[in-house]
């Protein structure tokens, strides 16, 4: 793959062989981040574990200290009095059947993050082969099917991201903007590194945090010392 003039000059910035520390590795992804927009910078974790195993999957869902730098579109969906407080939350669109059947029929898909209560499960279930791919499907361990949508929704707006494998055990989340700089992006990346280490499953064995990379929307990878983890 070829690159342009941009992103080589980004990479001879950064040292192949070697393995940063996580400050050192911020500083210089924000540096390479030279984009005409603000870069989004992603963290990338490979795990030891093997997903294809119900036991060793790792899975949740974390408020970044510092939210994400973009502005999320949540979809509530719920009925009755819920839908009020979905409103009053800053849910960006509240409804049920109207919202499921432009989904359906229009395959309508201008939000981030979709939150619904349990009693309403059945009608998104139908959504499965839709919102699936997309990664789009409300789950309890994300906290995207729950009883609290006030709360749910505050946390989406707020900056809650979900981590969850891929299917090669890697992990991928956006961890804030360039234009956040080095000690808030350090704030988001040890908590969720922490959320990640505390999701360990006891059925993984060998070290867990194979390798860890962060990256700009446009640059080249900085590759981080898993050693300070210690897993």
């Amino acid at each position: 793959m070829k690159h342009g003039k941009k992103y080589v000059d980004s990479a001879k910035l950064i040292d192949r062989t070697k393995l940063y520390e996580t400050e050192e590795a911020l500083d210089t992804v924000v540096k390479t981040a030279t984009a005409k927009f603000d870069e989004t910078i992603e963290l990338h974790v490979r795990l030891g574990v093997d997903g294809r195993h119900a036991d060793q999957q790792v899975r949740g869902a974390i408020v970044l200290p510092n939210g994400t730098g973009k502005n999320v579109k949540v979809l509530a969906i719920c009925k009755g009095a819920n839908e009020d407080l979905a409103k009053e939350a800053g849910a960006d669109f509240v409804g049920a059947e109207d919202m499921t059947q432009k989904i359906q029929q229009e395959n309508w898909m201008d939000f981030d993050v979709l939150i619904t209560t349990p009693d309403c499960m059945g009608l998104v279930g139908r959504l499965g082969k839709i919102l699936g791919p997309r990664g789009l499907m409300p789950n309890p361990k994300a906290g995207t099917v729950t009883p609290d949508i006030a709360r749910a929704v505050k946390e989406a707006k707020a900056g809650k991201i979900e981590y969850r494998l891929d299917k090669t055990n890697i992990i991928h989340c956006p961890i804030g903007k360039a234009s956040f700089g080095t000690k808030k992006l350090q704030e988001n990346f040890d908590a969720l590194m922490e959320a990640i280490v505390k999701a360990k499953p006891a059925a993984a064995k060998g070290q867990y945090i194979k390798s860890c990379a962060v990256t700009s929307t446009m640059g080249p990878s900085v590759r981080i010392s898993p050693a300070k983890f210690g897993v």
